[in-house]
C-alpha cells in the first residue's frame, strides 16, 4: 500500500481546503501523512477527525527552508507519492519529488490559483510539468485554461470533479439561521456560501437582491463566509446605499455548511470567476435549488433548466434567474430532484476518491 503525503498552501476555510480535508479523511485508513503551513481551520478540522498534521514553515517568494522540510518529511516517513493542492504547494512538491525520486500529483482548484503576472511563471510551469506525474484540474474549463494560457502539459493533465460527502450534505430542514435572523415562515431565504473575495461577485448579489426584493418583499438574503478589510467594508456600504440593511445579512464563517444550506430556499453562486464550486454541489446535495453564473466551472455542474438555473454574471441576470425559480414551483421541484440524483453519482465523494486512487497506482 502506497504511503501518501498530502499538502496544501493555505490554512483557513475554503472550497479547496474542504476538498483537501475530505480526501485525507477518506484515505485515513491508508495512514496518510499531512503537511500544512501552520495552525488554523485546516489544522483544527484535521485534528477533530483524528489526523495530526506536520507543520512546515513558509515565508517569502522562494522558501528554501520549506523545500528542505518537504524533502525531510518525504524521506522520514518513506513517502511513496505526494499529492499537493494549489500553486505554491504544487511547485515546491514537484521540486521535492524530483529530489527524492517520488511521483507527485499536483491539483489546481481555480482560475485565481495564478495569473500571467506571476514572477517566473514559465519557469514554474516547466518545473511542475517535469516534476508532476499528473496535473489535476477540478473542471475541464480550468484544465483547458491552464494548458492554453500557461503551457501546462496536456498529456499529464486530467480533470477530477470535486465530490461531496452525502452522509453530511443531505436534505434536512433546519431553521436555526432563519431564527437567528428573525425570519418567519412567510420569508424566503436566498443565500450564498463562501469567503468574501473579489471573484465571488457579492456586489452583484447585493444589487440583484435589490431587484428581487422590490418584486418579492418577502425575500431575505444571506452570505455565510469570512469577511474583513476594504472589500467587506465596501459591501457593507453598498448594502446601506441600496437600503438593504435588515434585508441582506453577512453572518461570517459558519463551521457547519450543511446547516446553513438547509436553512435556504434558494442557493445562489454570483461569482465572476470559479474553478468549480464545491458549495454549489453541497447545496444540490441538500436539496436546495441553485442559481449559478457562467463563471467557469459551474457550467460543468449545472444544465440550465434541468438541474438548476445558470445565468450570465451581473445583477440583472442573477435576479432574473432567481425570480424565475420563485415564480415557477414546478421548475423548482424538478431541478431539485434531478440535482439530488446527479450528486449521488457524478459529484459524490466516493467518485472523487476512486478517481484519485487510480492515479496512486504505479501504472496509473
Amino acid at each position: 500500500m502506497a504511503r501518501i503525503l498530502h499538502t496544501i498552501d493555505t490554512t483557513g476555510p475554503g472550497g479547496a481546503e474542504t476538498v483537501f480535508i475530505n480526501l485525507v479523511k477518506s484515505l485515513s485508513g491508508d495512514n496518510p501523512v499531512v503537511a500544512i503551513r501552520g495552525p488554523g481551520w485546516v489544522c483544527d478540522t484535521l485534528r477533530k477527525n483524528g489526523i495530526e498534521p506536520v507543520f512546515v514553515k513558509s515565508r517569502g517568494s522562494f522558501n528554501a527552508a520549506y523545500l528542505l522540510e518537504l524533502v525531510k518529511i518525504i524521506r522520514r516517513y518513506r513517502i511513496d507519492l505526494v499529492q499537493s493542492h494549489l500553486f505554491g504547494s504544487n511547485l515546491y512538491s514537484s521540486v521535492a519529488g524530483l529530489i527524492c525520486g517520488v511521483p507527485v500529483i499536483s491539483v489546481f482548484h481555480g482560475f485565481v490559483d495564478t495569473n500571467r503576472g506571476e514572477r517566473f511563471m514559465s519557469v514554474k510551469t516547466r518545473v511542475i510539468n517535469f516534476g508532476s506525474k499528473k496535473i489535476v484540474f477540478v473542471s475541464d474549463r480550468l484544465r483547458q485554461h491552464f494548458i492554453s494560457e500557461y503551457g501546462f502539459s496536456a498529456s499529464k493533465a486530467a480533470t477530477v470533479y470535486n465530490g461531496v460527502d452525502t452522509d453530511v450534505f443531505y436534505p434536512r430542514r433546519d431553521d436555526s439561521i432563519r431564527e437567528e435572523l428573525g425570519l418567519g415562515p412567510e420569508n424566503i431565504l436566498i443565500g450564498a456560501l463562501g469567503n468574501i473575495r473579489p471573484a465571488k461577485g457579492y456586489d452583484h448579489f447585493l444589487r440583484a437582491a435589490r431587484i428581487i426584493h422590490s418584486k418579492h418583499p418577502e425575500c431575505r438574503f444571506v452570505v455565510a463566509g469570512q469577511g474583513k478589510g476594504a472589500l467587506y467594508d465596501s459591501l457593507l456600504e453598498t448594502r446601506k446605499n441600496l437600503g438593504l440593511e435588515g434585508i441582506f445579512s453577512f453572518i461570517g464563517f459558519r463551521e457547519n455548511a450543511a446547516i446553513v444550506l438547509n436553512n435556504l430556499d434558494v442557493f445562489v453562486l454570483p461569482s465572476v470567476s470559479e474553478g468549480f464550486s464545491i458549495s454549489t454541489i453541497e447545496a444540490m446535495a441538500c436539496g436546495v435549488p441553485v442559481v449559478v453564473t457562467r463563471s467557469g466551472g459551474p457550467e460543468e455542474i449545472v444544465e440550465n433548466g434541468r438541474n438548476g438555473i445558470i445565468v450570465e454574471t451581473g445583477p440583472a441576470d442573477i435576479a432574473k434567474g432567481i425570480i424565475r425559480l420563485l415564480e415557477d414551483p414546478g421548475l423548482e421541484t424538478a431541478v431539485r430532484e434531478r440535482a439530488l440524483a446527479e450528486v449521488a453519482g457524478k459529484f459524490s465523494l466516493r467518485a472523487m476518491v476512486e478517481q484519485y486512487r487510480l492515479f496512486y497506482d504505479p501504472a496509473g
